[in-house]
């Protein structure tokens, strides 16, 4: 059997935005730090743990056949410290609710919102995400 992964890790989460101006704003606010890297019809910015990347991205750049401007697609859950209260910040930002705040299971607890751009963003409190960090720190 082979040493190498198929799938290795997260890289890069891309929203696309008819308003890209408005959504790295909104984005800003949220995470409250600025894009580390733009150019023309992007922005990128480095969050998290593991400084993963969350790319918004003009909806004219959307590969032919997108769903663009409405919410469809793959939701993918940032772990959140407390679901609910992000939700409710979420929500008091002008996203919309896509599914509430739902227990999963002992240690897990998932959420999304719309985003006011049209992308699925979800949440979740992870039980083995804080496991393999504290895994990492003391390593």
């Amino acid at each position: 059997m082979s040493e190498t992964k198929t799938l290795r890790g997260l890289t890069t989460v891309s929203f696309w935005a008819d308003d890209l101006v408005a959504a790295k704003k909104w984005y800003a606010e949220l995470l409250g730090i600025e894009p580390y890297f733009e150019r023309s019809g992007y922005a990128e910015f480095r969050l998290g743990d593991y400084q993963h990347e969350l790319g918004l991205i003009d909806s004219r750049y959307a590969p032919g056949g997108s769903s663009t401007g409405s919410a469809g697609g793959a939701v993918v859950y940032w772990h959140v410290d407390d679901v609910t209260a992000t939700f409710e910040k979420l929500l008091s930002m002008g996203a919309k609710e896509h599914e509430a705040p739902t227990v999963r299971g002992q240690g897990f607890i998932t959420a999304s919102v719309v985003d006011p751009f049209g992308n699925i963003l979800g949440i979740m409190y992870n039980q083995h995400y804080l496991d393999v960090l504290d895994l990492n720190r003391k390593a």
